[in-house]
């Protein structure tokens, strides 16, 4: 599988799920000898080109309130970027979303929007997988996000370090006037 660098657009809880998360993934991380990331969501997933970034980001941001997503389920798999997570039920707001930065950023990606907040990236069994989801316990019946970032990393993310070397390229809140 070839990789590639792409640009991520993506969902930052609000206080106090933005707290737990980190607390979660920072325990999961230092238990499991994995890096540590901020959580989000992401929503969009494109071919790098930086020159439209930050306007790409501002539009989608400005026409957009934040976003309240329900928790489903903590969930495992064996693919590294999905190795624990909660997954979140698809709304339409969350699909005006990512419709929006599609259209603002002008491109074709094919990326499939699957709302899901990763807590651990590790290549670990599938009984410690398994054990791990039965143990989190999501204390929220909603979440909220509140802002958007577009980071810079490789697709697909498949180590430690590729997810060491994400850089945030732009940032915004959403519903922000003027952003």
């Amino acid at each position: 599988m070839s990789r590639r660098i792409v640009i991520a657009h993506r969902l930052i809880p609000a206080e106090p799920a933005h707290r737990f998360f980190q607390d979660l993934i920072n325990d999961l991380a230092r238990r499991y000898h994995g890096p540590v990331f901020e959580p989000h969501v992401t929503i969009y997933a494109r071919a790098d080109s930086t020159d439209a970034v930050d306007r790409t980001l501002s539009k989608a941001a400005r026409d957009c309130e934040p976003i309240v997503l329900q928790p489903l389920e903590v969930s495992h798999s064996d693919e590294f970027i999905k190795t624990l997570f909660v997954e979140f039920g698809l709304n339409s707001k969350l699909q005006r979303l990512n419709q929006s930065i599609r259209i603002a950023a002008q491109n074709s990606s094919d990326y499939q929007l699957n709302p899901h907040l990763s807590l651990l990236y590790k290549t670990i069994s599938t009984q410690d997988r398994h054990l791990l989801t039965h143990s989190i316990d999501v204390p929220f019946a909603e979440v909220t996000f509140d802002s958007l970032k577009a980071v810079r990393c490789v697709s697909p993310t498949q180590s430690r370090a590729d997810v060491e070397a994400w850089r945030v390229v732009a940032e915004k809140p959403l519903g922000s006037i003027g952003a």
